[in-house]
Parts: structure tokens; sequence; C-alpha cells
């Protein structure tokens, strides 16, 4: 197997379901090279060395002319890049002000205090099963709890979801990095989805400059950053769409991967039935072994670095697969193994360094709380089709659909 063919066939649509071996493969080199300047890089502490490395930015300015990442590459819209895709002290600046309404040390209780809120909201979703004994958990309850709890955060209305879930859906297919696909189409319907989610930002700005609520959206707009000053119109908009887009896309994944694992493995899920303590190992574990984002596509070289025994050149395009660093044997024991009660388990599925998942708490308490009542209410779950159908998607991998039958709700 040529490793051109290798890192295809991880990206063919037909590898979803499973990339786990196809990884290992790739970890054979742990340093890749595929053409002139795009480098994958696939083992831990590579991983983790370069995620920590101020070498490696995260700003696609960077590239250099042609580079193989050019593809991935924003172009001038109504939004410009979050400042997940900036490197200090930009980068810096706009996180610290985004994290104040949102966590330590300004807010360090916003998310502990929305835990009873976030069980009503689980518990009134699987209420709506009703007398099925069938539901499509992605349609009916992994979408709709995140999507939910992140427009209460920000302050934007609930029935304006049909009017972002597309938009979000074609920001986020922007980041597959699919070589089948014509580079320049995704960039124009990127472009145009981000342009129309900017637009709708901004209207919702105006209301909340004049009628601000307690939702983070107005926090951004009416806060005053000390010595980071005040963010700008288009900063509060860039951070708004990241906000709004991140902090659902993923925790629909880590949901639906997280129950699709469990229902693979009846004992886990007897556990946690069992046992609400168990939520956080399980969740830790889950976030290594079945990650909602498995691969970085965006990251540039500053200058020459040297790791695994090759030499990433200046402006070179870096991939970091996330996912197989978690599989790493060099890192974890038995690695392929489901094990919540795996000690050391410091996985890289929210990364690391200044890039780490901002929403990181919330995801978790959400997927804590969400696995815990399934396991408890559901009677006798079951897969109707196990693989399930998969997303598009190979950086956003997850189940588009998963069907679970089950004999009835418990109270």
């Amino acid at each position: 197997m040529t490793h051109h063919t290798l890192l295809r066939q991880i990206l063919d649509y037909s590898s979803r379901a499973d990339p786990y071996p196809l990884y290992a493969e790739l970890r054979r080199t742990p340093v890749l090279q595929e053409g002139s300047d795009l480098f994958v890089v696939s083992t831990y502490w590579e991983i983790k060395n370069l995620l920590h490395d101020p070498r490696v930015s995260s700003d696609a300015r960077n590239l250099s002319p042609g580079a193989a990442g050019t593809l991935l590459q924003e172009e001038e819209s109504a939004l410009p890049p979050a400042f997940l895709r900036l490197d200090p002290p930009e980068h810096d600046r706009l996180r610290r002000m985004a994290m104040r309404p949102f966590g330590p040390p300004e807010t360090p209780r916003r998310v502990h205090d929305m835990r009873s809120e976030l069980a009503r909201i689980v518990s009134g979703l699987i209420d709506g099963f009703g007398d099925r004994n069938q539901v499509d958990l992605v349609e009916d309850f992994s979408y709709p709890f995140p999507v939910t709890v992140i427009c209460r955060l920000l302050g934007i209305p609930r029935e304006d979801e049909a009017r972002f879930h597309a938009w979000a859906d074609t920001i986020a297919a922007g980041l597959d990095p699919d070589p089948d696909q014509d580079a320049g189409e995704r960039r124009h319907v990127t472009q145009q989805a981000r342009t129309e989610l900017g637009a709708y930002l901004s209207e919702l700005v105006e209301e909340r400059r004049t009628a601000p609520d307690d939702g983070m959206l107005s926090e951004l707009i009416n806060q005053h950053g000390g010595t980071d000053g005040q963010m700008t119109r288009m900063e509060v908009l860039s951070t708004a769409a990241l906000l709004l887009i991140a902090g659902h896309e993923t925790t629909v994944n880590l949901i639906t991967n997280g129950m699709l694992t469990l229902l693979r493995h009846p004992d886990v899920l007897e556990r946690l039935r069992n046992d609400s303590g168990a939520a956080l190992p399980i969740v830790e574990e889950l976030l290594r072994f079945e990650p909602p984002v498995q691969l970085l596509p965006q990251r540039t070289t500053l200058a020459d670095i040297d790791i695994g025994g090759t030499t990433i050149p200046k402006g070179a395009s870096v991939w970091l697969v996330l996912a197989s660093g978690n599989r790493d044997p060099q890192r974890f024991t038995d690695p392929d193994r489901f094990d919540p009660d795996r000690e050391d388990n410091q996985h890289l599925g929210f990364g690391s360094g200044i890039h780490n998942c901002f929403g990181a708490p919330l995801a978790r308490l959400e997927a804590q709380l969400a696995l815990t009542a399934l396991a408890r209410r559901l009677d006798g779950p079951r897969l109707v089709k196990d693989p399930p159908p998969y997303r598009q998607n190979a950086v956003l991998r997850g189940p588009r659909h998963l069907e679970i039958a089950f004999d009835g709700l418990r109270a």
C-alpha cells in the first residue's frame, strides 16, 4: 500500500465507519510527507509537541503559495477568521475576551449553574420519544440537545435554528479535506454560508446592543475588556459564529459516538445505568476512543521543524491526526480497547495547547448528562443498523443517523 493510497483511503468515505486500522498503518511513518508541502503527523507525542510549538501557526495566511492546505484557506467574506484560526497575540486577546462571560476567572460558575437546566432539556427530549419504540438518536436527541443549549447560552432564538442549521452544516463541511471535491466550488459555497450567517448575526448584534439580555452575545457586545479593550463589531460576529457552530457540531458527534460505543459495550452501558458516577470516566474514555474531531488539517509551520526524524520546512501544511494519536500504543496500553477504568487518560479529544477546546467543560457536562439519562431511561436499547450511516466529513466524524430500537421508556 503506497502512502498516497493510504492517505486517500483515510479520507475516502468508504473508510468512515472504521478508520482506525488505517491510522495504525499511518503510525508506521509518524511524520508522513505527502507531495512536496503536506506533512501528516499521526503519533501521540509528535502531535502533542506540535500543538504546543509556537512555530506552528493556525493562521492560514501563513501558508506558502500553492501549499496543499490552501484548499482550506478562508477568503474574504462577511466574517473574518475567528480566534481559533489566529495566532498570538490576536488569538490570546480574543480568547480571553470570549472567556470572560463563559468561564473562569470572571464567570467561574456559568457552566456549573447550567446543570439543572441541561438536565431538564435532556429529560424533555427523552419524554418526547413518547410511545415510539425506535428513534433516530441524531435527529431526536443528539442534535436538538446541544443546539438548544448553545442558543440559550448565546441568547439566540431557538426558533431560528432552521435558518442557521444549513449554514452550520455547510461551514463544517468546508473543513473536510476531501480530495475528490472541487476546491474552488467548496470555497465558494462555504464563503456564501459564512456571509449569510454573518448577516444574520449582524441583525442580532444590533438588537442586543439596544436591548441586551443575559446571553453571551449581549455580553460580548457590551463588555469592556480592560487592557484588552473591546471587541470590534467584526470580532463579535466571528466569535459568535465560532461558538454557535463549534458549540453544537462537535457535541452532536460526542453524544452519538458515545451512545453507539455504549451499545457495542453493553456491560459498560449497564454500569452507567446503575452508577451515574461512572459518567465522568466513561466520557473521558469516549473522547480518547471515538473523538468527535478526528484531525486538524489547518496548521502551518513558521520555521523548519525537526520532529519524528523528519524536517518539516517553513510554510508547509501540517495535518495532525488526533484520533490516531489517541490510539498510539506508545502512549496508551491496549489502545483499541474501550476501557473507562483507564488510568492517566491524557487524550487529545479536545486538542491541547493554546487552541484546546474552548467549550470543553460544557461539552463534557452535556455528554455526561445525556448518556446517563439515555442509559437509565431506555429499556432494552439496541442498534438497528451497525455500522450506521456516517457523515461525509472526515474531520468531524460521526454518524449521520443512529437508529435505536428499545422496548419502552423508564420513568
